[in-house]
């Protein structure tokens, strides 16, 4: 699995405790500690304990900190807390409207301060709108070339999801091939055990294989860690899907994963219809499976 870049930018970030990996340019990596002044220490706090709050309080605050964020004066860190509430808003199901609100303040600080390229590639700021633009629905005004290239690689990445195909092995042994299950909707899940908004999300996906097993309904657990740190916390937690086995992480790297959990729906013909970009709740997978026929 790809990790975060290390610089002390990104050290931030990772201080957030993101689960989805977080990657941004080096051209923003500082030489000593970020200084926050003291308007933007609060908002730091905040972001770090978004996770800890409630499911129906976090959203506003969210939405709040998105719009305190645009309201701070002109500055290099309004980008950084930009990025970083983007990464955390996606957990879960705030409402489309905290996530526009969210998508508007980074877009804005696009604007201010642009992001350089990347080893030829847009910086990672204008890949992370892109993927709030194409996974989240949201709108942005703002017109960048680098947004416009950020499109293009998320479409090129689809594209390798709708004709990937992997062979892997579940915890009993027993081989698992995407492209066997012709036929059935599949659900195809990346995740760790270290990974709190994982755990999160993993009850309901057991619910869900039991709700719709009838239905030709499969789930795929791709982890890239050892079996003996899997077996285990599968075993304490007793669920019943197939977890399979990905060393190296090359079938995570054959799916641009990039971060976890991220989760992709295979219609019965195998067409790749929906996807996340981070955690999902069960209402936001039950909208998944309904694009693939499940209801």
């Amino acid at each position: 699995m790809t990790r975060p870049r290390v610089a002390k930018f990104v050290q931030f970030v990772i201080a957030l405790c993101f689960c989805a990996a977080v990657y941004l340019c080096p051209a923003y990596s500082q030489e000593k500690e970020i200084q926050w002044s003291e308007r933007e220490k609060p908002i730091v706090e905040q972001i770090r304990g978004l996770r800890k709050l409630p499911d129906d309080i976090r959203p506003q605050t969210t939405k709040n900190l998105a719009l305190q964020i645009r309201q701070l004066p002109p500055d290099p860190n309004r980008l950084t807390l930009a990025i970083a509430l983007a990464n955390r808003a996606t957990e879960g199901d705030p409402g489309h409207d905290v996530l526009q609100e969210v998508a508007t303040t980074l877009a804005a600080a696009l604007r201010e301060r642009p992001a350089p390229d990347e080893d030829g590639r847009p910086g990672d700021p204008y890949l992370e709108l892109a993927q709030l633009v194409r996974y989240e629905h949201v709108e942005t005004t703002l017109d960048a070339p680098p947004l416009a290239a950020a499109m293009k690689i998320l479409a090129a990445e689809d594209n390798d999801r709708q004709s990937a195909d992997f062979t892997l092995t579940d915890l009993d042994g027993t081989p698992h091939r995407l492209k066997d299950l012709h036929g059935k909707v599949v659900l195809v899940n990346f995740w760790a055990t270290w990974c709190s908004p994982c755990r999160k999300e993993m009850p309901d996906l057991e619910e869900l294989s039991h709700r719709f097993k009838d239905q030709g309904f499969v789930i795929l657990s791709i982890s890239d860690e050892d079996a003996g740190k899997v077996k285990p916390f599968i075993a304490d937690q007793h669920f019943s899907y197939p977890v399979l086995l990905d060393p190296g992480g090359k079938v995570a790297e054959r799916f641009h994963v990039h971060g976890i959990p991220k989760t992709f729906v295979y219609d019965r013909d195998g067409k790749l219809v929906s996807q996340s970009i981070d955690m999902r709740t069960r209402q936001q997978f039950l909208a998944m499976l309904s694009q693939a026929g499940l209801h």
